[in-house]
């Protein structure tokens, strides 16, 4: 595959990404990134380094490997790049019709989250539903990515998994959504999954060292 926009693209297709050759290793997915991403039977290296550098982790068929604190370590050292957490990665289908949650669009918010959105996405959109917030914006590849964020006294009420469910409405072209979820967030991922969102995969993605807080 020539690059991660397309490995997104199949997978939006639900196109089974091929065992064999099971690594690609493709450009970043933007200037100063790089991504690693692991989906059944096949790893994408999204990064401005060479095969056979990746290839001198993964002792031949190692699976595992591009996801490791070794190769992480050496991918930070050479592209200067901190790495994130390592995320679940799932998507869901488009639904059509207005979402049955009512949501109020709010451009201009600070909420924490939409202001976190709008640092790593583009085209960020937001909306709050009272208790809780929504945002949807392009993220990795162009793939639309969505958050959510439940305020902390209205949480284990289902709000999280309808805010999920109504991004599914809401994405523009009638385009999957996508959500990222940290391994340890269970609360979040079972709400996506009661949501309908599938697991893809999982992903680490690497953007510059934040300068110190003077």
């Amino acid at each position: 595959m020539h690059d991660l926009a397309e490995v997104v693209a199949r997978i939006e297709r639900d196109e089974r990404l091929p065992a064999d050759p099971w690594l690609d290793v493709v450009p970043a997915p933007a200037p100063h990134t790089a991504a690693v991403a692991a989906f059944p039977g096949h790893v994408v290296v999204a990064a401005d380094v060479d095969r056979p550098f990746v290839e001198s982790f993964t002792d031949g068929q190692d699976l595992a490997a591009p996801l490791g604190p070794q190769f992480l370590g050496a991918l930070e050292e050479r592209l200067r790049l901190a790495a994130g957490s390592t995320d679940l990665v799932l998507l869901a289908a488009p639904v059509e019709g207005d979402p049955p949650t009512d949501l109020t669009p709010v451009p201009d918010s600070t909420h924490p989250r939409v202001v976190r959105a709008r640092l790593h996405r583009s085209d960020v959109h937001a909306w709050s539903c009272g208790r809780g917030i929504l945002t949807i914006g392009r993220g990795v590849a162009g793939r639309w990515e969505v958050a959510v964020e439940v305020d902390e006294d209205a949480r284990n009420a289902g709000l999280g998994r309808a805010l999920a469910a109504a991004a599914r409405h809401l994405v523009p072209d009638g385009r999957p959504a996508w959500a990222q979820v940290a391994s340890g967030n269970v609360a979040s991922l079972r709400a996506f999954l009661a949501a309908g969102y599938v697991p893809m995969g999982a992903e680490v993605l690497l953007t510059p060292v934040a300068s110190p807080v003077p």
